[in-house]
Order: C-alpha cells, then structure tokens, then sequence
C-alpha cells in the first residue's frame, strides 16, 4: 500500500471495514458521523502507509488508534449549533410550556416576562450566552453604559420578583 498499490488498500479496507467503522459508531453513537471518521481513517492510512512501522505493532492497532484518535476529534468538533439570542428569548417568553418537566423553565419566562423587553434580551444575553456588558453593548447597537444599565435594571426588578413571590 505504501507504494501506491490499489489492489492492497482495497484488501486493507474490506478486511478492516467493519471494526473501524464499529469502534467510530461506539465512540461518536451516530451512524452518519461514523461512516465518516471511517472514511477518513482509511483515507489517512492511505496517505500514511509509509509511515507504518511493523516493529511499533499490528497493522490492525495503527488503523484502529487513527481510528479512535480522529473519532475523539470528531466529538471535541461537534457542537451544539448556536441560537440567535432573539429566538432564545421568544421561546423563553412563549406562554405555556411542552410539560411539567419544564418547572424551571416555566419560572425563567415568567420571571423575564415581567421585564421590559430590551431588560430581558440583556440579561438573556448574559445569562445564558455568558456575555459580558460590552459584548450585550455591541450586539445591541448601543453604549457600554447603556448595556450595564439595562443588566442592572432588570436584575434589580428580578429580585424584586424573587423577594415578592417568595415573602
């Protein structure tokens, strides 16, 4: 295979198809994801083979370490795709929610419902994107101290919430 030959990288793959693509299914748990970290294992042992050392151990360890390695990076990348802070809000703000599961979902929309919007779009912001005042200050189009004083002003009107709905 190292010197480029087909018929050898053929035999690699539908000898080892099926343990690579099942050791990528058990650490990414989805099919999709699997068939291509399988792929790529493949591909890169293709582009590798010279590198193979036969004295460092089987040929089935080094396609499976490449295997679980790039199975690994492929969950670091996966990520949850971002929601835009409006629609966060409107979700949050909507009336009822799906179940009684959502208990605490329920007291985070009547809690931000009662705050003017541009409070609540601020503290959402914070809160749940963890941005600071001047990052709530940029995405809003106003300035920094504006931002701060929305924060303040909403957060001072939630605990007054808190303090009414709990005395």
């Amino acid at each position: 295979m190292a010197s480029g030959d087909a018929q050898a990288a053929t035999a690699l793959v539908r000898r080892y198809q099926a343990r690579v693509f099942g050791l990528a299914r058990t650490i990414v748990r989805e099919p999709a994801l699997a068939e291509e970290v399988a792929q790529e294992a493949f591909v890169r042992v293709w582009r590798h083979a010279a590198a193979y050392d036969s004295r460092r151990g089987a040929v089935s360890t080094w396609l499976l370490t490449i295997t679980r390695n790039l199975a690994i990076d492929a969950l670091r990348l996966k990520r949850e795709e971002p929601v835009d802070p409006q629609v966060l809000l409107t979700k949050l703000l909507a009336v009822e929610p799906a179940d009684d599961a959502a208990h605490d979902e329920e007291f985070v929309r009547q809690a931000l419902s009662g705050l003017p919007g541009e409070q609540a779009r601020a503290i959402a912001l914070a809160v749940f994107y963890g941005m600071s005042g001047r990052n709530i200050a940029e995405i809003e189009g106003i300035p920094l101290g504006t931002a701060k004083t929305r924060l303040r002003r909403g957060m001072a009107r939630l605990r007054d919430q808190l303090e009414v709905n709990d005395g």
